[in-house]
């Protein structure tokens, strides 16, 4: 079992950049990885042959003194996304190395908590019998499990997010608008997995251009264990709340509980989607919502109202309660390891931000981020139980 922890995105690029790896020695190692997980399907394709040449180019070009805030960092793009898309070119143009794409679910069922690579379903590295989430499910276990420090993925109802909960990494949502749209309705937009702040930040730098900000002194965050129509698990509101009030007494936080009691999006993100033109949220919701934040910093919830579900499915459990909600308002909002649940699966802990208050929305992240505990590697990432599927 190899326990080290896998270099960061970050320190990746150090590395390379000061010519103590080589790209294409820090690629090789990588592809390696992911061979070793093949047990997970996490990836549909991996691409050694142009990774490789890739890292060679990446090589030369910082030998020749070009500054790349990536170089060397070895990538995962989710299929449906593919190494085409915006974000995944922004990237590469930042000295990233796309090594092979992940799974997405296939047809079949209702639910998008899944994934599959053609040869069976995703695995989640904490438990192979439950589903890692999706739609973004690979990237999540690519990063889990050191296989990749950065992965892209795309969030339509939480499928970053989810993912990225159910993983034990972080999932990051852009306020709507910032990345071309992924839909015709408009509600999916790209975003990144990864397992630190500092790496979600190192691509919110190369894509979108924002750059890191300080955090408040005392971060205003208003807590809602439900949003007012979930129902959710008992240990995941305990979960999520005690990594918030734990950054709270870390930082100085406040928290506040507001009386937010706002109505289930499913018939409204439902109908956009279909007909492919903005459905609105009730107005009083928007407004219940706009008061809320215009008066803290950050709202926080669960991310998911559930754990990671067996492959089954999910029962009557929304998985999508608390994140879909924001794609149809747009704000930006990001997932948090917020800790295991008794029976060693991760929940996340969600932070949701003002339109455009994405700095913002990452320098609190980076501020929880260092008052919570780091998570352990995932037990899966170099075998382990799988189930017979």
């Amino acid at each position: 079992m190899r326990n080290e922890t896998p270099p960061t995105a970050r320190e990746t690029a150090d590395r390379v950049t000061r010519g103590e790896a080589s790209a294409v020695e820090t690629v090789r190692e990588a592809l390696e990885a992911v061979e070793r997980i093949g047990h997970l399907r996490a990836f549909v394709e991996v691409w050694p042959e142009s990774a490789l040449e890739r890292a060679a180019r990446v090589d030369a070009a910082v030998a020749d003194g070009v500054r790349l805030p990536l170089a060397g960092v070895p990538l995962a793009v989710k299929a449906s996304e593919g190494a085409d898309s915006h974000q995944a070119r922004r990237l590469v143009a930042a000295g990233a190395v796309p090594v092979g794409s992940t799974s997405v679910p296939g047809p079949g069922t209702p639910w998008k908590t899944w994934g599959d690579n053609g040869e069976g379903p995703t695995l989640n590295p904490w438990n192979g019998d439950r589903v890692p989430g999706g739609s973004s499910a690979g990237s999540a276990v690519a990063v889990a499990t050191g296989a990749v420090p950065l992965a892209t993925a795309s969030d339509g109802a939480g499928s970053t997010r989810i993912p990225a909960a159910w993983c034990g990494v972080i999932g990051y949502k852009p306020t709507t608008g910032l990345l071309p749209a992924r839909d015709r309705a408009g509600l999916t937009v790209g975003g990144p997995i990864a397992r630190t702040v500092a790496d979600v930040e190192l691509y919110r730098s190369a894509v979108l251009g924002g750059r890191p900000v300080a955090t408040p002194p005392r971060p205003r965050v208003a807590w809602s264990p439900t949003l007012g129509f979930n129902a959710p698990d008992p240990e995941v509101v305990e979960l999520a709340e005690r990594a918030l009030r734990r950054w709270a007494r870390s930082s100085g936080a406040t928290v506040s509980v507001p009386r937010l009691a706002l109505t289930d999006p499913a018939e409204t993100w439902l109908a956009r989607r279909e007909r492919g033109h903005p459905a609105g949220v009730p107005s009083e919701d928007l407004s219940a919502l706009d008061a809320v934040l215009s008066s803290v910093d950050l709202l926080a919830t669960p991310t998911t109202p559930n754990r990671a579900h067996p492959h089954a499915g999910p029962g009557e459990v929304m998985s999508v309660g608390y994140t879909w909600l924001f794609n149809l308002t747009g704000h930006p909002a990001l997932s948090l390891p917020a800790g295991l649940t008794g029976d060693g699966l991760p929940v996340g802990l969600h932070l949701v931000a003002r339109h455009h208050e994405d700095s913002l929305l990452l320098a609190a992240a980076r501020d929880a981020e260092r008052a919570l505990p780091t998570p352990p590697p995932s037990p899966l990432r170099d075998g382990g139980h799988t189930p017979e599927m």
